[in-house]
């Protein structure tokens, strides 16, 4: 019975079951069956075919990792046989194929600890593995060693032929020259050691290899290995690893955690081609030192982290009016990328939320990359997650706070920024934004759906123009999130310019429509844009599809990609559009005319297009077929137990519900959203519910 090396628990062997995953294991048998599924292990790519890719991870043992494994395409895989890489077993076949899983960490340093998986000693410690080798090596070298001894001085006594004189003269002069050395030395010494060292910053320590140093910083990533602690220290201008070792696989200044802010004297190491810092003392820093550390760091960070006051994308009443909020969301942005911290984008799951999110992404992106050299860290750091049910609610915080807690135990891992695209402003996102809170972890909003009252509070951020008191309702998500890319990453401003046109499904302002057109999209490529990501943001939901939206939004030699979704979004609309037309039912009151559909009767509810978006195409086709400007025209998709409002943002789903409530109080009458948002009700009053909507709807235009 062991103990686990990274939480000291008892363990059969150095690792508990607990923390199998954290750790790297290099496998010494020569058998698929000698195994362990769920370990991650060190390979060798050996070879790529349609499929997937051939990894050794053992002598005569080699593994597939299917292409359906990867979080890329396998194309774009930047690997070559006889690259070094990390896999997951996840299966042994009855005839010995081994089925491997996509490791995110593919570098050794991103491990807790390093592991030998011997399938006759179990789970053990590289220098334990090594124990009858170094004995017998010990051995050899202490044999030679004392035969070496021995000729040096039969070959010393055969040649010393010098007087006793002349032996008692050197003896004195060597005697007296050693103590003035030694004298000379101690002194030297002394002064050396009163002196305190002084402090260097960690982006010269390419020059300093082989000195001794001082470093002072935040301690932003902590990991235990088979042998030293490695603590991740940053200062104001760059991160090194700096490792402690008290004896393997213990921890060394056990006081130090992540956040901590400390002061490290050690010599600089150039390590597997990467600086280390042989850490010879650390000292957790209080009072005043933690002040002045913490204020460095602070400053610093804040100046380099706050983008440039540039133009908007265009001119834009409303954009305008969020002008710094952009710029705080921006800066937010651009430090937790400096600071180590995940982003993680959500999105609404629309071709709005989807293009303020991708424009988000395209700019962060580059950054990352710069920020960490490991490959695969735009994957680690950066994630868009769209939001299947449009709010960020209740649901979705517990699977982001699952996750997050879950990364931080397992992987020291700091907390993320939450940016909610598209969503976040009304009541429905309040409960997901409190427990985001309650773990203090950063949020900002980018939103230009009407508000509720106080929602906003719950973000560090919150970029929408209603807030600061400006009409948004020409204005789309897509148009802020290309407007906070430009400013997150000044590069990306040509990439994004052509976004705001695509978020729009009519009349969009034609300076976006300018700026599409300077960037090579003319209109009927940016309809076909838009068609293609609404349909694909339809499909698998709930994942990013980077790739797939990358192509289709951001390269210009794929762009019969979009034409052939683009058809194909056309195709099934129309399709459901003409079986939903007869259908439809015409009804007026108090001069309002409604066009009202059952999408529980008279649609293929789980077939595309969604509801909400086939009812917007109905409310536009239906406006173009009323009469002059200015009727009023109200759409009504009815379902089970809600009734969806279209009004061009006339209609406040929370005034309707209060107001048909009194009407109806028999129908649990309530607001979902709130300008052209939904009422929801008792699906027993189903018909009292319709018609107290509809005399509300009426007096509220």
């Amino acid at each position: 019975m062991g103990s686990c090396i990274i939480c000291g628990t008892p363990a059969d062997g150095a690792i508990c079951e607990s923390h199998e995953q954290d750790v790297l294991f290099e496998f010494t048998g020569n058998n698929p069956n000698q195994l362990t599924s769920g370990r991650y292990y060190k390979g060798t790519v050996d070879g790529f075919a349609d499929f997937g890719v051939f990894v050794n991870i053992g002598d005569r043992v080699t593994g597939l990792l299917h292409k359906s494994e990867l979080d890329r395409r396998l194309d774009s895989l930047d690997w070559e046989e006889g690259d070094e890489v990390f896999v997951e077993v996840t299966g042994v076949r009855d005839n010995g194929n081994v089925d491997l899983g996509w490791s995110i960490r593919q570098s050794e340093r991103e491990f807790r600890g390093k592991l030998i998986d011997d399938p006759e000693r179990g789970a053990v410690l590289p220098e334990e593995a090594d124990d009858g080798d170094e004995s017998d090596e010990s051995d050899d070298q202490q044999a030679t060693t004392d035969g070496a001894g021995a000729g040096t001085v039969d070959t010393a006594d055969e040649s010393s032929s010098q007087s006793s004189a002349e032996q008692s003269s050197e003896s004195t002069s060597g005697r007296q020259s050693e103590s003035a050395s030694e004298s000379e030395s101690e002194a030297a010494s002394e002064s050396s050691a009163d002196a305190e060292p002084t402090r260097v910053e960690i982006q010269s320590l390419s020059d300093r290899v082989g000195e001794e140093v001082r470093i002072e910083g935040e301690v932003v990533g902590a990991r235990q290995t088979s042998g030293p602690t490695v603590f991740e220290v940053r200062d104001e201008t760059a991160t090194v690893d700096c490792a402690a070792f008290v004896e393997a696989g213990v921890r060394a200044y056990p006081e130090v955690e992540t956040g901590d802010l400390v002061r490290l004297d050690g010599e600089v190491e150039l390590r597997h081609n990467e600086l280390q810092v042989e850490t010879e003392d650390l000292e957790k820093l209080t009072g005043e030192d933690r002040e002045t550390v913490e204020q460095r760091l602070e400053d610093a960070l804040r100046a380099e982290a706050r983008p440039d006051d540039v133009e908007l994308l265009a001119d834009h009443e409303s954009v305008a009016a969020v002008h710094d909020r952009i710029r705080d969301a921006a800066e937010a942005i651009r430090r937790a990328v400096m600071e180590s911290r995940p982003v993680i984008v959500r999105h609404n799951a629309t071709a709005d939320g989807y293009v303020a999110g991708a424009a988000i992404e395209r700019a962060v992106l580059p950054l990352v990359r710069d920020e960490h050299a490991k490959s695969d860290a735009e994957y680690h750091f950066f994630d868009r997650r769209p939001l299947e049910g449009g709010d960020y609610d209740m649901a979705d915080a517990t699977k982001d706070v699952t996750t997050m807690l879950d990364n931080k135990e397992r992987h020291d891992e700091k907390l993320p920024l939450f940016v909610i695209v598209s969503a976040g402003s009304t009541a429905e996102s309040t409960d997901g934004l409190e427990l985001l809170d309650i773990y203090d972890a950063p949020r900002v909003v980018v939103d230009a759906t009407y508000p509720d009252e106080d929602v906003a509070d719950l973000a560090d951020v919150a970029v929408n123009p209603y807030l600061e008191g400006a009409d948004a309702a020409d204005l789309t998500a897509g148009v802020l999130g290309a407007n906070v890319a430009a400013h997150v990453n000044t590069d990306a401003r040509g990439d994004v310019a052509h976004l705001p046109a695509v978020s729009y499904w009519e009349d969009a302002p034609e300076a976006y429509v300018d700026l599409a057109t300077e960037a090579d999209y003319d209109e009927d490529h940016v309809t076909a844009l838009r068609e293609a990501v609404a349909l694909e943001a339809y499909y698998q939901s709930y994942e990013d599809k980077r790739e797939l939206i990358t192509d289709l939004l951001f390269e210009h030699e794929k762009r019969d990609l979009a034409e052939h979704v683009g058809e194909q979004f056309r195709e099934k609309l129309q399709t459901e559009l003409d079986t939903v037309e007869p259908n439809l039912s015409i009804r007026g009151e108090n001069g309002v005319s409604f066009t009202v559909l059952d999408t529980e009767a008279f649609t293929h509810r789980f077939d595309f297009p969604p509801t909400a978006l086939l009812l917007d195409a109905i409310h536009r086709q239906e406006l173009g077929a009323q009469g002059a400007p200015g009727d009023d025209h109200v759409t009504l998709g009815v379902d089970e137990d809600e009734i969806h409002i279209r009004s061009d943002g006339r209609v406040n789903a929370r005034d309707v519900a209060a107001a048909a409530a009194e009407e109806a109080p028999k129908a649990g009458i309530s607001a979902k959203g709130t300008r052209d948002g939904a009422v929801e009700f008792l699906a027993g009053e189903r018909d009292a519910a319709l018609d107290a909507v509809v005399a509300a709807v009426s007096e509220q235009l």
